[in-house]
């Protein structure tokens, strides 16, 4: 009642949703695109668990997000009473705070201990590592306050200082952070950010300083959050890893967690010499390889500490990375022109695109095949995915939350990604957000057909991996006002573009294409590159 009184007077931006599952994914993905915790409110019972595979998203991706869940007070737990369920204790461990005061109910807590409670639960949201936190408010009946009551507390809140301030984060890693020299040959891996949005520009000044100082090559992932033109940025380097030989001599620097490529972990796992992985905060290990020294304190504290090599670039590596090469394969190979094929999709989206248009890329073939084929373009612009987790649930969802708050932007996703999530379609009427979606539509999981499975049939593959749907995706979106369009061939994606991008709400643009023969021609083309004479 009061939240609907201050969202009437613009004190409080209220989105309200009957998925409790879409709801916690669309509050991430504001929260996500704004720096700033979102808190998701429901209900008491199985509403609370539809919340945790966002939950856990979060956690995994170190984005602060505030969960109020309304319990029954103590009277009613473990007694058979409609509604009560253990809830305290659904998501504790994906939070950073699990809280229950006054579990007899909120009306017993002083008005000074709601206030210390709301800052406390700020705080640890967004620091020391953001992430997920939980108040588990019991209330007793009545459970409707007056509408007098309500205006009671409406002024009370507007006479308050706002807790919703946020200070720098203070990253305190319990060792001394360990060094690289700037003046041997080394090598940077930048895997996907996670961090507040707050603290991207330090970072990334931190990187240009130390890139600019040791003259090391730049492997980095699209999700990296880089800015453009930074100085030893290798664009292909996915497709091109086969013909870096490891070498002991060779210094690597990882940035966060690692990027979605079997061959960069392969290689990786083969270097003798040092690595050194920093993480903004986050202490729990990155590291499958178990390779790496991990030191929390982010980049900006590590960069500053190191000594030597004042920006002489004595630790310049030539390695083996063609860029122009692979672009002649790829210009040959992969024609704007055809049927529809994956590859392709990435290479020409990131070029038609508007160059400041962000993207989402769904967790699986599309986040990976934008690292491989994008190239700089691609790399260049602002890319998200919720990789913590690596899951596809609630894809559409977080898109949707990113575009309220950023605006006009592009969902890449797969079909079972989409419809895993439809219900992220039913926010398209009540918040109306500019999401162009692209579906790309291979009838199943094509992940699955790039991966070494034996099985006997190919029906084999698709019963037990692919999981084809026979759903019109848009019939779905039209059945929630959302227009869409089937893109046939590939000379017709610019003008599809332009229509889905003039829409003032969201749009689905659906791609077909075939996975056995794009798993085909990802192999081919990668030959092809590995093959290619040498560019004079």
């Amino acid at each position: 009642m009061a939240a609907g009184l201050l969202a009437d007077q613009a004190e409080l931006r209220l989105i309200t949703a009957v998925d409790e599952r879409s709801a916690a994914f669309l509050a991430l993905g504001l929260a996500t695109a704004s720096g700033r915790a979102v808190a998701v409110v429901t209900t008491s019972g199985t509403a609370v668990a539809n919340l945790l595979p966002a939950v856990v998203e979060a956690d995994r991706s170190n984005q602060p997000l505030l969960l109020l869940t309304a319990d029954r007070p103590l009277r009613l737990k473990r007694c058979g009473a409609n509604q009560t369920v253990n809830q305290e204790d659904f998501l504790r461990p994906a939070c950073r705070l699990v809280v229950s005061p006054s579990p007899e109910g909120l009306h017993d807590l002083p008005k000074s201990e709601l206030e210390n409670l709301a800052t406390k639960a700020w705080r640890y949201a967004h620091a020391p590592m953001a992430g997920p936190v939980q108040l588990n408010l019991a209330f007793e009946e009545p459970l409707h306050a007056s509408r007098g009551d309500q205006l009671e507390l409406m002024a009370a809140a507007k006479q308050r200082v706002p807790v919703n301030t946020l200070e720098p984060r203070e990253l305190t890693p319990t060792r001394t952070a360990p060094t690289l020299n700037p003046d041997r040959p080394g090598l940077v891996v930048a895997g996907p950010w996670r961090g507040l949005l707050t603290e991207r520009p330090a970072y990334q000044r931190a990187l240009h300083q130390w890139l600019e100082r040791t003259g090391w090559p730049l492997l980095a992932d699209p999700l990296s959050a880089l800015p453009a033109q930074l100085p030893g940025r290798i664009a292909f380097w996915d497709l091109q890893l086969d013909h870096l030989v490891p070498s002991a001599e060779l210094q690597v620097l990882r940035l966060g967690p690692l990027p979605a490529s079997r061959r960069l972990e392969r290689w990786l796992a083969a270097i003798e010499g040092p690595q050194i992985l920093v993480s903004e905060g986050e202490e729990r290990s990155l590291d499958p390889l178990k390779n790496a020294q991990q030191w929390s304190g982010g980049l900006e504290a590590w960069v500053r500490g190191q000594t030597g090599g004042e920006g002489d670039g004595r630790g310049r590596v030539e390695l083996p990375f063609n860029d122009a090469l692979v672009e002649a394969v790829l210009d040959q190979r992969l024609p704007l022109q055809g049927a529809a094929n994956e590859p392709a999709l990435s290479r020409y989206l990131a070029r038609l695109l508007p160059a400041d248009l962000p993207v989402m890329l769904s967790a699986s073939s599309p986040v990976r095949d934008w690292l491989t084929w994008s190239g700089r373009v691609g790399a260049d612009r602002r890319c998200f995915s919720f990789r913590g987790a690596s899951g596809i649930d609630g894809t559409l969802s977080l898109a949707m939350g990113l575009s309220l708050e950023l605006g006009r932007m592009v969902l890449i996703t797969g079909d079972l990604a989409l419809l895993h999530d439809s219900n992220g379609w039913l926010h398209a009427s009540t918040m109306a957000p500019p999401l162009l979606v692209l579906l790309i539509d291979n009838n199943g999981g094509g992940i699955f057909q790039q991966l070494p499975i034996d099985v006997e049939s190919t029906a084999g593959l698709d019963r037990l991996f692919a999981m084809p749907q026979d759903v019109d995706q848009l019939a779905l979106a039209a059945a929630h006002g959302v227009p869409g369009r089937n893109v046939a061939v590939l000379e017709d994606l610019s003008s599809a573009l332009e229509w889905g991008l003039a829409q003032p709400g969201p749009a689905l643009l659906r791609c077909c294409t075939d996975r056995d023969a794009d798993a085909r021609l990802r192999t081919a083309i990668r030959a092809a590159v590995q093959n290619a004479e040498p560019l004079l």
